[in-house]
């Protein structure tokens, strides 16, 4: 009681204080924790937690959690944590830091600026090594048991549940009395996807997650409906973050995972196992979701899925911005790291600031351009189109009339891209058809995810499906698809939070990257037809008989002005970005069962 009895006080005290020393000059002050403990002084240790598994040769696996925390505090405090398998593989961030020690093994330089920023204010925070990565022993598998059970863990430790150990492999134990076991996760990617993980096993202690560019189904990251992506394997990637220990002994799991993720893009066992929107109705956390509505690395049909699971009375927000794969710190960088402080003042602090008052959706429409809203999508309805053909090969008509009876539409699969299919919509073309809106009256909002059902027929015993959103009209638009994927790197640094001479809280200015279209792509789907009767076997097409398949388009939410056109664009072999089923494929579309599904608010 009287641990309860101190936090509280210290909650009170600082809630009557204000803050503007790490934001820039033009920032609002915001009541919350202040900065009064020392980052110089800080306590920087490594606790290696024994997470129950077992490792290659029997041994426990021991996940090595990198923990900062203020020297003067003398109660309890929440832990910030970011879990990954990147410390000292890729790094994070927009200048890829790495962690560093110091010549007797204690940490150094904590990646990020949560550290620099959060811990003067009174929070620990904590950097887990994924187990088989950096300085943790076992086998990364890839958004698995043991990825998910590396980052419980610790929360179980930070709440005195499980066992933590001074080093690697000694049996001197440590203890987080420090701790208020309240913990937030955080964090870009595949981690992220950790803390959606772990927020879907319901653990107690785990209070939010920020959750940025995060996958929330594996098969959603390496496959869409049945069709395959390009971009990767799972085994790519474990062989990417793992160490040296993991390279020499962990060939078996790496097996599994390539044995789990066949090239006919079944939704396997090993699918099944990580997929957490499966298991979203077990969150007891916050959710603070982040995502680029043009992030084709993390595709976004996976917060569209999160976000839809989440039980009803989950507390949410979201931010969606018009970039790719990149960080809100590095985007709206003073209202980020303010929002940010106020979302974990509130669910790890208690700090009554309002937060969870404020808007739960902010978007960004145009660069630059924010919108907030109260929730988020901000439509539940779908508005059904219809696609009737015209009086050109292939191009005709988006809207709500219904197609003339035996209406047909006929494409080759000749394994081009989408961006080649949306150029001269006008234009007859063997490799795709194109259906558009006629000039728009007023703005329409397209908030939500969309959905496609096409009725084909196969010329082939196997084809892939793609259909793409697309607003025509000249725009300024980010260039998400550029370097930096909407924004570009100055020469100048600004400072959040207190440095270190290993470890500064000093990063690089950004800027808005925009580029002029004519079009631009908004959502896109793909799917393999021969999973028409479901994701878990891939059937045979026989040739001459008509299959249905409905598919999901990438959640999105996007602004069509007035004055420009809406389309929907059909095609086979998407070849910027999904594996082909074959050469030369005709397909032949049955207009009077192929509809769209739109989150549309307003009218065509």
């Amino acid at each position: 009681m009287a641990i309860r009895r101190y936090v509280l006080t210290l909650a009170f005290a600082v809630v009557t204080t204000s803050v503007s020393a790490a934001l820039p000059a033009a920032a609002a002050p915001i009541a919350g924790s202040d900065p009064i403990y020392s980052y110089a002084n800080a306590i920087r240790e490594t606790v290696w937690v024994d997470t129950g598994l077992s490792a290659p040769g029997s041994a426990r696996v021991r996940v090595a959690a990198d923990i900062i925390r203020p020297r003067e505090a003398t109660g309890r405090i929440p832990v910030i944590m970011d879990a990954s398998p990147y410390y000292t593989s890729l790094g994070r961030g927009n200048e890829s830091q790495k962690k560093t020690y110091d010549s007797a093994g204690k940490p150094v330089l904590f990646p990020l600026a949560y550290d620099n920023y959060f811990v003067p204010r009174g929070y620990a925070v904590v950097l887990v090594d994924l187990a088989g990565t950096a300085r943790s022993n076992g086998c990364v598998d890839v958004g698995g048991r043991s990825d998910i059970t590396s980052a419980k863990s610790v929360i179980d430790w930070l709440n005195g549940r499980a066992t933590g150990y001074t080093s690697a492999t000694g049996s001197t134990t440590a203890t987080a009395a420090w701790s208020t076991g309240a913990v937030g996760m955080i964090g870009k990617s595949y981690d992220g996807t950790v803390a959606n993980g772990v927020a879907a096993t319901g653990v107690d202690g785990l209070k939010t997650i920020v959750p940025i560019a995060a996958i929330s189904s594996w098969y959603e990251y390496y496959r869409s409906s049945g069709a395959t992506f390009t971009s990767g394997t799972p085994t790519g990637l474990a062989q990417t973050v793992e160490n040296s220990q993991g390279a020499a002994n962990c060939a078996s799991v790496k097996s599994t995972l390539t044995n789990g993720s066949p090239s006919s893009g079944d939704y396997t066992s090993l699918y099944r196992e990580r997929d957490y929107v499966r298991d979203a109705s077990k969150v007891k956390a916050s959710v603070f979701a982040v995502h680029g509505l043009n992030d084709l690395n993390v595709k976004t049909i996976n917060f569209g899925l999160w976000w839809n699971a989440l039980p009803p009375t989950t507390e949410r927000k979201i931010w969606l911005s018009q970039t790719g794969h990149v960080d809100p710190f590095d985007y709206r960088r003073s209202v980020w790291v303010d929002t940010l402080h106020r979302w974990f003042d509130h669910y790890l602090l208690g700090i009554d600031n309002g937060i969870d008052n404020a808007p739960a959706s902010t978007v960004e429409q145009t660069p630059d351009v924010w919108r907030d809203d109260p929730s988020w999508p901000g439509t539940t309805a779908s508005t059904t189109l219809r696609l009737t053909p015209g009086s050109t090969t292939g191009v005709g008509t988006l809207g709500t009339t219904a197609p003339p009876a035996r209406a047909t539409a006929t494409f080759t699969d000749n394994r081009t891209s989408e961006y080649d299919w949306v150029s001269n919509p006008t234009t007859a073309s063997s490799a795709r058809v194109l259906y558009q809106t006629g000039t728009l009256a007023s703005d329409v909002r397209i908030s939500g995810t969309s959905q496609i059902t096409v009725t084909a027929t196969s010329s082939q015993s196997a084809a892939r499906l793609t259909a793409v959103l697309v607003d025509y009209g000249p725009a300024t638009i980010r260039n998400y698809r550029g370097t930096g994927e909407g924004i570009r790197n100055l020469t100048t640094r600004s400072c959040w939070g207190d440095s270190t001479s290993g470890d500064s809280a000093c990063y690089l200015d950004t800027a808005t990257n925009t580029t002029s279209v004519t079009q631009n792509v908004i959502s896109r789907g793909w799917a393999d037809l021969g999973h028409y009767a479901g994701l878990e076997s891939r059937r045979t097409l026989s040739s001459g008989t008509p299959y249905t398949i409905t598919f999901n388009l990438a959640t999105t939410d996007q602004v069509i002005p007035a004055g420009h056109r809406l389309a929907v664009v059909i095609g086979s072999t998407d070849s910027a970005y999904i594996a082909s089923a074959g050469s030369s494929t005709r397909l032949t579309l049955d207009l009077t069962k192929t509809t769209l599904r739109v989150p549309l608010i307003g009218s065509i």
